[in-house]
């Protein structure tokens, strides 16, 4: 009855904080996740926290969790990935394809000293990982869920729900208000089929109380029988990993893009938020072009008691070498994440794409920053654009702010010159 009540008042104060996110019941994981060390809930020897992405490009907008086992072994004879390492196979226990790009979630393991770059050279002797927390009920996690979504039940004002998509955590659709008739897209997440469970409050938080003309917008949040539902506005352009993948972009619509997603993360990194997550499946278009930036499950919060965190999480081939190595990292991290975006809108898809995901990370960690696979195809001030995000040092790397005075930007256009884009993948997508 103490820990419910404790839970249940620590979590009336995410209103205020997003540091505060977490009922009490989960500040001892939490202080686990900051050490760079995370409870194990199963008998697994892996940890929660990363999005393996499909080789093969689907159709998402929203993005919904998956739970395959990856690992990253120290160097060896074997350093690969302990599932069979087919570059174009689902992970285990992964869906079929399907309009929604699943998120599974995996982990790694720390390389031994001397194989990461010197600037994120592991800790030579590493703490003894603290007792596990006090293991948190359902009904407990639930209440303190419940005090920071809206009341009532969304179905009293929303009908004709239509799934565009599933994973193994929950779906999502579009449904229609019935007092104005407006469109939405419907998150809907099963609490009981969560890896981690805590970060269903950054579906909730970070999205009510960090807006921004070029972040998707919530409306409401609701605790539905067991599943949490975030009511969001349903962006009809689809997501940016359609386009890319597809139709090579010029660099007026690469100017556009950046300088879009830049105006987010400039805001977000101002109040202490660190997206995590930045590549083409995160970045969502209206019909008239413009650019939104969406899934903020994976988002932290840093302040001043706590600058750097070191939790593993992201896409893995998005994911920038100081987290990779699990090395302390602020919000440089996202910048790192959004040159990778640079170069898949440049070459189609993500440095070292054909490979495994683990085997992709190893190469991000351990050799010199990617580009694009032909320089010369790029303009020089492009190119020097992406060389200011692709620095494996993240203090000598730009921040979003300063790459928004980038002379690169300056070719950036109205929404309207994305449009075209927008309109050729709703036309392929007729044909199917």
């Amino acid at each position: 009855t103490t820990t419910l009540s404790l839970s249940l008042s620590l979590s009336l104060s995410l209103s205020l904080s997003l540091s505060l996110s977490l009922s009490l019941c989960y500040q001892s994981a939490l202080r686990h996740h900051q050490s760079g060390f995370l409870p194990s809930t199963t008998s697994s020897p892996f940890m929660s926290g990363i999005r393996p992405h499909r080789t093969i490009r689907s159709s998402a907008s929203y993005t919904l969790g998956l739970s395959p086992n990856m690992g990253l072994r120290p160097n060896g004879p074997d350093p690969f990935l302990r599932h069979s390492g087919c570059p174009n196979a689902p992970f285990p226990g992964q869906d079929s394809p399907s309009q929604l790009r699943p998120s599974p979630t995996g982990s790694l393991a720390t390389s031994p000293p001397g194989t990461c770059s010197p600037a994120f050279r592991p800790p030579q002797h590493p703490q003894r990982p603290p007792p596990d927390p006090p293991k948190v009920t359902h009904k407990q996690f639930k209440a303190a869920l419940n005090m920071v979504v809206d009341k009532g039940d969304p179905r009293s004002y929303l009908e004709n729900f239509v799934k565009i998509g599933e994973g193994s955590t929950g779906v999502v659709c579009i449904a229609r208000e019935k007092h104005s008739g407006r469109q939405v897209a419907v998150k809907m997440m099963d609490l009981r089929r969560q890896q981690r469970r805590e970060l269903l409050f950054n579906e909730v938080v970070i999205m009510r109380d960090y807006q921004h003309r070029n972040v998707v917008e919530m409306f409401k949040s609701a605790l539905v029988e067991e599943e949490l539902w975030v009511i969001m506005e349903y962006l009809q352009g689809g997501a940016l990993t359609n386009i890319v993948s597809e139709t090579r972009l010029s660099e007026e619509q690469i100017a556009t893009v950046c300088e879009a997603v830049l105006q987010a993360l400039a805001y977000l990194h101002s109040q202490g938020v660190i997206h995590r997550d930045i590549k083409s499946d995160s970045i969502l278009l209206t019909l008239d072009g413009r650019i939104k930036l969406s899934d903020f499950g994976f988002c932290a919060q840093i302040s001043k008691d706590i600058p750097k965190r070191k939790s593993l999480v992201g896409t893995p081939y998005w994911m920038a070498p100081e987290v990779i190595s699990k090395s302390p990292y602020s919000t440089e991290v996202d910048v790192w994440s959004l040159g990778i975006m640079v170069v898949e809108m440049v070459d189609g898809e993500p440095p070292y794409f054909s490979e495994t995901p683990v085997a992709a990370m190893r190469r991000l960690r351990d050799e010199p920053a990617p580009t694009v696979r032909n320089a010369t195809q790029v303009s020089p001030v492009l190119k020097n654009f992406l060389d200011r995000m692709l620095i494996r040092d993240p203090v000598e790397r730009a921040s979003a702010t300063d790459l928004l005075e980038h002379p690169f930007l300056l070719q950036s256009g109205s929404p309207q010159c994305l449009v075209p884009l927008v309109e050729q993948y709703r036309k392929r997508m007729s044909r199917c």
